[in-house]
């Protein structure tokens, strides 16, 4: 069995609804969820737009590829509504990245796994820590708690009371 986590942000309409759903679909069609991480709330990351994410990230076990994986990925945001534009940061419904798939690194046109910006992003650094402290980036060596600490993004990020 494969573990992958997966980073979740929604900052359009029912935001925490959006996440539930996400993760719903995601259990029904990816593989079983057997962590999650708290909600946070957090700052738009390099937008002009200001309506806060809610963010989260899970651990799914799954028998899927990782390309499988990246495709039950795009028809979850299809179906929620997510219009993938040229545009990199925008607002969205849904937003679902693979930080991790196992501890492989995969360089390929359509993806990149992991995900190569997590060390630049608190929103990710956070719930992940919360779930995975010691697991160690495959690239960078360096665990999840390290990098959070060298994390250089300061944006306030905090535990949502919404689930």
């Amino acid at each position: 069995m494969n573990k992958a986590y997966l980073s979740l942000g929604s900052n359009r309409g029912d935001r925490a609804g959006n996440l539930n759903k996400a993760v719903n679909l995601l259990g029904e069609w990816a593989g079983n969820i057997s962590a999650f991480s708290s909600i946070y709330e957090t700052p738009p990351w390099r937008m002009t737009d200001n309506v806060d994410f809610l963010n989260q990230v899970i651990l799914v076990e799954t028998d899927l590829l990782p390309g499988q994986l990246m495709g039950i990925i795009f028809r979850i945001e299809s179906i929620m509504g997510r219009i993938r534009t040229s545009h990199k940061y925008e607002p969205r419904t849904i937003d679902i990245d693979i930080l991790f798939y196992n501890d492989e690194v995969i360089k390929e046109e359509a993806l990149v796994i992991p995900h190569p910006l997590i060390q630049e992003r608190r929103f990710v650094l956070e719930p992940m820590a919360e779930l995975a402290p010691d697991f160690i980036h495959p690239v960078l060596r360096k665990n999840i708690a390290r990098l959070l600490v060298d994390c250089e993004d300061k944006s306030v990020i905090q535990k949502s009371v919404s689930k």
